[in-house]
């Protein structure tokens, strides 16, 4: 039974650090940069109005772009992380209504095969605006 006292803390600080921002390879630390290059970070906010027009760009299993137009993107840092999405898999969302929010439920799945491949939560979505000319 002491064992289980032991693991007890080790278990719930894995748990915890879901929301710790993702390590980037060089590559997709490189295509970050491109996306939000000329940009300025504002306050994170906890929900995004969904846009017909907007996309939804994985940059690994767990940091996302949603580019709503060429002037404004967010940066989403997902809440766990959606293994497969980094080799290309769909992700799939569950809003709650008509915005995309924190702690909306997502999962990664590979649509060949027709299997979910991983699961996570959408984070604060961070915008980055083009500074007015």
């Amino acid at each position: 039974m002491r064992k289980c006292i032991f693991l007890a803390p080790l278990i719930l600080a894995a748990c915890a650090g879901g929301n710790e921002p993702s390590r980037l390879t060089e590559k997709e630390a490189a295509r970050l940069e491109a996306a939000l290059e000329g940009k300025v970070a504002g306050e994170p906010v906890s929900c995004v109005n969904r846009y017909p027009q907007a996309s939804l760009t994985a940059i690994n299993e767990s940091v996302l772009l949603y580019r709503v137009s060429g002037r404004l993107v967010y940066r989403n840092d997902l809440i766990g992380s959606c293994t497969g999405l980094g080799r290309g898999d769909t992700l799939v969302i569950r809003p709650t209504g008509s915005q995309y929010c924190r702690g909306d439920i997502a999962r990664s799945a590979d649509l060949v095969t027709g299997s979910i491949t991983g699961g996570c939560a959408l984070g604060s979505f961070t915008p980055y605006r083009s500074p007015d000319q």
